[in-house]
């Protein structure tokens, strides 16, 4: 169809970005393992957690809030690829703890963690994700759900004792409250949605329009539902904060099972 007479037509198109090889597509897949388990159980009512361990981790080099892609067959021969953020790797013992949200639903991540008994194998790769701390930051803003917990205290247990951080978590009810051991100077802050069910709303929003930014530089992770990701960091945004300085993900989104969404807009 012929253009408008009003409307520019490009000359010179961006070109297409090329196809990526399968070397590249291999390494941001992860490096493939097979892992078993040692044990699982609950950390908290709706927090179960699921400790691995294999015969070859001296190589495996995770940073904090990375990730494990678990590969679950199932019933119909599928698999479903599931990514699980490693709470804590335990170098010596060569363990791997991964937590799982109980969300009430039986999701191929949360059946596989429920059913999980000492013995059992799991193939995985990673790790892997772009998540990291910035070392030359003078505060750190930790914005998540339930579903960040693993994430936000692994990083929040990776700071020095010369780091400010503040960390506000939205969670199901006070029973999903966990403590975490930090060197950091730490305020944490859980706010409860009394019991309702998780999904868009403005719980963080109204914690982060309250919360004064401190002198300096600062890095801000939002790790939630999509919708709250976004407009969280929008908000981040929007009061100033440089967009290279917000690590965002959408870790889950109402009717959706498995995936995740990078937030950058």
């Amino acid at each position: 169809m012929a253009a408008p007479d009003d409307i520019t037509v490009p000359q010179n198109p961006a070109p297409a970005r090329p196809a990526l090889s399968e070397a590249e597509l291999e390494r941001r897949r992860g490096r493939p393992w097979t892992l078993r388990v040692v044990k699982a159980f609950e950390i908290a009512p709706r927090m179960r957690r699921v400790q691995l361990t294999g015969d070859n981790l001296d190589e495996f080099q995770p940073r904090p809030g990375q990730e494990i892609v678990l590969q679950l067959p199932q019933r119909d021969g599928e698999v479903a690829r599931r990514h699980y953020t490693i709470r804590r790797f335990d170098r010596g013992a060569k363990l791997i703890d991964v937590d799982f949200v109980l969300h009430g639903h039986r999701t191929p991540g949360v059946s596989w963690a429920l059913e999980a008994q000492p013995g059992d194998s799991v193939d995985i790769r990673g790790p892997r994700g772009r998540i990291a701390l910035d070392a030359t930051a003078d505060w750190h803003l930790f914005l998540g759900d339930e579903t960040a917990i693993p994430a936000i205290f692994g990083l929040i247990e990776a700071l020095p004792s010369t780091a400010r951080a503040f960390a506000f978590l939205e969670i199901g009810s006070d029973e999903d409250r966990l403590s975490v051991a930090t060197a950091a100077q730490l305020k944490l802050e859980f706010l409860s949605r009394g019991g309702t069910a998780p999904g868009p709303n403005d719980i963080l929003a109204g914690v982060l329009a309250r919360f004064a930014f401190p002198a300096g530089k600062g890095q801000a992770f939002t790790l939630a539902e999509t919708s709250n990701t976004r407009g969280l960091r929008h908000a981040l945004v929007d009061r100033g904060l440089d967009r290279g300085q917000i690590y965002s993900e959408g870790y889950w989104r109402p009717g959706r099972i498995g995936g995740h969404d990078h937030v950058n807009e």
